[in-house]
């Protein structure tokens, strides 16, 4: 997505001006005029908080690192439709979870160890680990009181876990018209989710790939992409 530094000067210019002119949006966030709210997981700071802003959508963000969570909801703080949970998903609920942390501000942190991933992002190393209790997206939202008729899209960016995530969503993800993952067609993260799995897994559940990107290669071939998925 454009550089949220980019939204937020043309929302202030907007009010100041009285303009309600909508953000210009590229071919991969298009899809973003449909939605009505969206629930983002993997958060890190909310960086795209400010094109959500300025398209007036409501947004449940979902981070797991403490000290993560900590700034991301200052940075919210003063956009009234924008909510933060704490809490690291997966497939299953009340398990002990080690999460290995990144030094780049938190963004490439995982449940996962490295692998082909430090051949393209050399300097990201984890500099420690944080033990966290899973939770599944159904059970979060259940507990967290959240009406899911309010957001029709979900992202998800967890460096490996995407489909872990997705399996334990599957009995609400038709309530989505959009979903939106990070994946690899290499193993980044050993053990974590391939693109062909997750886009198998979104095939049996309902959606067709929509938009792809790719924004990474690796080396000996094969590369990351985003990937949009549209409800069938």
């Amino acid at each position: 997505m454009a550089n949220a530094f980019w939204y937020l000067a043309r929302s202030a210019i907007a009010r100041f001006f009285g303009s309600q002119q909508p953000p210009v949006l590229d071919e991969m966030s298009e899809f973003l005029k449909e939605a009505r709210g969206i629930i983002h997981v993997g958060a890190n700071k909310g960086q795209e908080r400010h094109l959500y802003d300025a398209l007036g959508l409501d947004v449940i963000w979902i981070e797991p690192i403490p000290a993560i969570c900590k700034k991301l909801r200052k940075n919210v703080r003063f956009l009234p439709k924008q909510k933060v949970l704490e809490a690291l998903l997966l497939d299953r609920s009340g398990e002990s979870v080690v999460l290995h942390v990144a030094n780049n501000g938190g963004a490439s942190s995982s449940i996962f160890d490295f692998k082909l991933h430090k051949d393209i992002w050399p300097n990201v190393n984890f500099t420690h680990d944080v033990e966290l209790v899973s939770t599944t997206l159904p059970v979060l939202l259940n507990e967290s009181a959240i009406d899911l008729s309010l957001y029709n899209v979900l992202i998800i960016d967890t460096q490996g876990a995407e489909l872990l995530i997705l399996q334990g969503a599957k009995d609400i993800l038709r309530a989505f018209d959009f979903i939106q993952a990070e994946a690899a067609d290499f193993e980044a993260y050993a053990g974590g989710a391939t693109r062909a799995q997750i886009d198998s897994f979104m095939n049996e559940a309902g959606f067709d790939l929509f938009r792809s990107r790719q924004f990474a290669k690796h080396k000996e071939g094969g590369a990351y992409f985003d990937l949009i998925y549209k409800r069938r």
